[in-house]
């Protein structure tokens, strides 16, 4: 299966807020056309409905077979809206799924054992194409299934495969909500120069734009991040005083974060439940 065969057979997407919206504007991007895709969505944006005048299909009745359907409906709406597309399931159709603590399981019991399910975990940054999404499918996911969720995902960012769900929680912890952890390392850099005498927006100026840039530099740059970290510490230095109370192994850094990660790792194991 390939986006060739979505444009024919068509592709639903359940939910359309900040990350529905997202991809969708990849895949128009990537030239996917409006007339292929279905939209339920109960509160739709005035983007939306733009692209429902122009061919898009919002709140319509559904295509018998659509080759995928997309669901990126909040948790607590899951188990009243999933029902509603019970039809469609049962192997001709591709339940693709970014939606948050919902596992495989409740996809089969919901839609049917003989329905191929991917989960998906993305992230914030997929708003600006900066995303990075886990992949993991039941047995019947198939190789060309996978393949299919990589393109479609990767008009947000990068994609990865799991070995199985039972590495979705610290996929979760790590990456889903990572970007909030490096958001707060923000405010926090912020702070410690308010501390040290800046002015609060001059010091949130200098937080944003060390922090973005550093991670761009990350991005970029063939090293690792433990080179990067030496290419800018002079021994003696500023940058070592510094990094010898981050990086304490019992106070510093990394242990706060493996702590911090564990906490929602454990979290999302008991929302699973």
């Amino acid at each position: 299966m390939n986006l060739a065969d979505l444009g024919r057979r068509g592709l639903v997407l359940l939910g359309c807020g900040k990350m529905g919206s997202a991809l969708l504007e990849g895949w128009l991007g990537r030239g996917l056309a409006l007339n292929s895709v279905w939209v339920t969505e109960p509160f739709p944006s005035d983007w939306l409905k733009g692209l429902a005048a122009r061919g898009l299909h919002l709140n319509a009745p559904l295509p018998d077979a659509p080759a995928v359907v997309l669901v990126a409906v909040k948790p607590q709406m899951m188990a009243e809206a999933l029902p509603t597309l019970g039809a469609l399931g049962g192997g001709g159709t591709l339940f693709l799924t970014v939606a948050a603590g919902t596992p495989i399981a409740f996809y089969e019991r919901t839609l049917g054992p003989g329905t191929p399910v991917i989960r998906a975990m993305p992230n914030t940054p997929a708003a600006v194409g900066r995303g990075i999404t886990a992949i993991t499918g039941n047995p019947l996911a198939s190789e060309d299934h996978l393949a299919l969720a990589e393109a479609l995902l990767s008009a947000v960012g990068q994609v990865v495969r799991l070995e199985g769900e039972h590495q979705m929680d610290a996929v979760t912890a790590l990456s889903g909500s990572g970007p909030a952890y490096v958001f707060h390392l923000i405010e926090a850099l912020a702070a410690a120069g308010e501390a040290e005498g800046l002015p609060a927006p001059l010091a949130m100026q200098l937080a944003r734009a060390t922090v973005t840039g550093a991670g761009e530099l990350a991005h970029r740059a063939p090293e690792t991040a433990a080179q990067l970290r030496i290419n800018v510490t002079s021994p003696g230095g500023t940058t070592a005083a510094a990094l010898a109370v981050l990086m304490d192994a019992d106070t510093g850094l990394g242990p706060l974060m493996q702590r911090a990660v564990k906490a929602a790792a454990d979290r999302g194991r008991e929302l699973a439940r």
